[in-house]
């Protein structure tokens, strides 16, 4: 069994004990939860078990991470959180965790819906959370979900409105629900740009009808995403959004290469902060409230409300929306902003439909 412990600099908290992991059965260690404080939640233990990009993915799971150390530092309890490095981590992970005595067990990603579904029905007495997954129909997992197109949306629009050569691109990890719903939002908001201007602009990489397009195979930054990102560069693509965690540093080493003025698009967290090596490179970021949203799920928990019922975070509710322009603020059409203000409040409204066939 490979179990990827959270490092000791990043997480400053108690964890698993490595011999206790390698056991595979022994119980966590008494000081896994805090023992200060007299209320219910300083026995509390909220754990978290990352996907295979890592809690220090600039993106999605470093956005859970952070939620789940911001809700325990408010409670004044120690979370676990452990790291896979494959898929096959994922079973073993959760297991762990269930047998170290955790009494919320937040899963990062899709990809791990099957064996979250499997522990939780093992395991009713321990509350469950997923992220990106709404598949799992059980009163003791929560799903975390985002109607990210929506976003996305307005980063197509920005994308069509800021480009100069005509063609913007984007490329995913893996084709999943919580990848292709970022490309389909995009795609359309490229595509309604063109309506409403008059103009041509072409989005190349995903083509929304027929659900195909670009994808690394994975969510590891190197050779596939870099390959990926240069073969939309050679199309003429002058602004790029990836699709998968780390996958846009990849993105950002292959423009840096080219020499050409192309900007990037971040997803799930804004980029421009987490990545400051590439911050001149972000025109904006596709938000996802995900720290929010592990926020949530960890103090109703704590206090013994516990639901089943999705969060789902969208425009109106302020779980998705888009990075502010940063240093392209100057760069962008001062009518964008506007522009965007008024699509925002046309799909909060439905005068505007935006649908994926991944909408949760």
């Amino acid at each position: 069994m490979s179990i990827n412990l959270r490092r000791a600099s990043l997480a400053g908290f108690a964890t698993l004990g490595v011999a206790a992991l390698l056991a595979g059965c022994a119980s966590a260690p008494s000081d896994t939860a805090s023992t200060s404080g007299s209320d219910a939640a300083s026995d509390f233990v909220p754990c978290m078990v990352s996907d295979s990009g890592g809690f220090d993915d600039k993106s999605f799971n470093q956005a859970g991470f952070e939620g789940l150390t911001e809700a325990a530092d408010k409670l004044g309890v120690k979370p676990v959180t452990v790291e896979s490095s494959a898929d096959t981590d994922f079973a073993p992970n959760i297991d762990q965790l269930v047998s170290g005595g955790c009494n919320l067990i937040i899963s990062v990603g899709f990809l791990l819906a099957d064996a979250t579904k499997a522990a939780a029905e093992a395991n009713t007495d321990v509350n469950f959370s997923i992220i990106d997954d709404s598949s799992i129909d059980l009163p003791n997992v929560k799903p975390i979900v985002f109607d990210t197109a929506q976003a996305a949306f307005l980063a197509g629009y920005t994308a069509a409105s800021f480009s100069k050569s005509g063609t913007v691109g984007t490329f995913g990890g893996m084709q999943i629900p919580s990848v292709t719903i970022f490309m389909d939002g995009f795609v359309d908001g490229v595509n309604y740009y063109n309506e409403q201007k008059g103009t041509s602009v072409k989005p190349i990489g995903w083509d929304v009808a027929a659900q195909t397009g670009s994808f690394t195979g994975g969510f590891a930054a190197g050779v596939e995403a870099k390959t990926a990102a240069q073969g939309l560069i050679d199309q003429g693509a002058d602004v790029i959004l990836p699709v998968g965690g780390p996958i846009f540093l990849s993105a950002g080493e292959a423009i840096r290469d080219s020499g050409k003025e192309i900007a990037l698009i971040g997803v799930d967290s804004d980029n421009f902060e987490t990545a400051p090596d590439l911050k001149d490179l972000f025109l904006t970021s596709v938000l996802k409230g995900v720290k929010a949203g592990v926020v949530d799920v960890v103090d109703t928990s704590a206090a013994g409300e516990f639901d089943a019922e999705p969060f789902i975070g969208t425009l109106e509710n302020d779980g998705v929306g888009i990075a502010p322009f940063h240093d392209f603020e100057s760069k962008v059409s001062p009518d964008l902003q506007g522009e965007l203000d008024t699509i925002k409040a046309g799909i909060i409204d439905g005068s505007i439909q935006v649908e994926s066939p991944s909408t949760p």
